[in-house]
């Protein structure tokens, strides 16, 4: 395994994935203050503020690169559109999380993002595994996770989503590299 890249920057035909810069808060909240993004989301506290992005990127200060790694989503001619995370065990797996600003839905570029990130943390990062869940009223999660190469795992759990302060039914899914 070659050594970790702690700020890795991808290319995809459309998007360059990098490490969220403080500079990037006022596009972050202003695409997560979207009720329809945070419900989507596990962990995105709804309504979201300035300040909300701002502790979140001041909070990768203290990242483990041996555990987390998180990367903006920059579109040439958008700009930040979205970001995805690892989360969770060192190696071999961990967990990811995404959300993408409602403009940009039903494009195909989270499904480009998440395959480009497994790349890398298989590669570079050392992953055998990823592992993700997805709310069971979220088909668009699904889809990006089916093409990405996920496979359901059969566990079902209930899965705290900050936005709405309930839990909700989500599925377990895994990807292999």
């Amino acid at each position: 395994m070659r050594p970790v890249q702690f700020d890795p920057v991808l290319e995809t035909s459309r998007l360059r994935l990098r490490a969220p810069r403080r500079s990037d808060a006022a596009r972050i909240a202003a695409l997560c203050a979207d009720f329809e993004v945070a419900r989507t989301t596990a962990r995105l506290p709804h309504p979201y503020a300035l300040e909300d992005a701002e502790a979140f990127l001041a909070s990768g200060d203290g990242l483990d690169p041996a555990r987390e790694a998180r990367f903006v989503l920059d579109h040439p001619a958008e700009g930040l559109v979205g970001m995805l995370s690892f989360f969770g065990e060192s190696a071999p797996g961990t967990e990811i999380g995404y959300w993408l600003g409602r403009p940009y839905w039903g494009a195909g570029l989270m499904t480009e993002a998440v395959k480009a990130a497994l790349a890398w943390a298989a590669r570079d990062w050392g992953r055998a595994y990823v592992r993700a869940w997805r709310l069971d009223e979220n088909p668009a999660s699904d889809a990006v996770l089916v093409k990405a190469g996920f496979l359901y795992t059969g566990e079902r759990r209930q899965t705290l989503v900050t936005s709405r302060g309930e839990a909700l039914p989500s599925r377990g899914m895994i990807w292999l590299a």
